[in-house]
């Protein structure tokens, strides 16, 4: 199975190096230097790791043949694809693979059905699952410890427990039971004790950021 595990970015310097935008969290093993991945577009590779640093908070690579700022200014936005056993896991038990949660069932802890996982979008702050539901419409969870409680590979579900906001039904339940419950409005026009806030501030658990060739974010 072949998993995107890094985009290179700009040159750096003169000598070939060049920035990547790392897609795995475990770059020690799938970037290190002798690593040979294979790239898309095609044409570019095979490529093979020479050397790599870390500078001012960027990995830096320098792949074999590659030994000036032209030919690594060349590379720019190559997609760098590792292959991977398929029944290979990560390290660490709380770490998923995006291609073991693609297609899970997202349901919320009282058994609501929420929807099926067709998407792992990977931002800088957190991870979301992009949920289509069963009208067609889309969902975007934050994959944050808050929010999902529980991923079940054996049984093929997402366990989730949304802050009112998060998905719009609940929001509209909630809004309704406040309503009822004092019937104070602000001067915007907001039932007290709703701000619209999805509660999706929390930092996101690392996680693993590799992508199915094929199914990519």
């Amino acid at each position: 199975m072949q998993l995107v595990v890094a985009r290179i970015g700009r040159a750096h310097g003169i000598k070939g190096e060049v920035t990547v935008e790392v897609r795995t969290d475990e770059p020690e093993l799938r970037l290190g230097p002798g690593a040979v991945l294979t790239t898309d577009p095609a044409a570019t590779g095979p490529l093979t790791i020479a050397a790599g640093r870390v500078h001012s908070g960027r990995l830096l690579l320098r792949f074999e043949g590659v030994s000036d700022r032209t030919g690594a200014e060349a590379l720019r936005n190559t997609l760098l694809i590792a292959d991977v056993d398929p029944d290979e896991l990560p390290e660490d038990e709380d770490e998923f693979y995006d291609h073991q949660l693609m297609d899970l069932d997202v349901v919320t802890v009282d058994g609501t059905e929420v929807g099926r996982i067709t998407e792992i979008s990977h931002l800088p702050s957190q991870d979301l699952f992009v949920v289509e539901r069963p009208d067609g419409t889309e969902v975007l969870i934050p994959f944050v410890e808050e929010i999902v409680t529980e991923i079940d590979l054996a049984g093929q579900r997402a366990v989730i427990d949304p802050p009112p906001g998060l998905i719009d039904d609940r929001a509209e339940i909630a809004s309704a039971r406040d309503a009822e419950s004092d019937g104070d409005t602000d001067s915007d026009g907001d039932t007290d004790g709703t701000d619209g806030s999805d509660g999706a501030d929390a930092k996101p658990e690392n996680r693993e950021k590799d992508e199915q060739r094929g199914d990519e974010a």
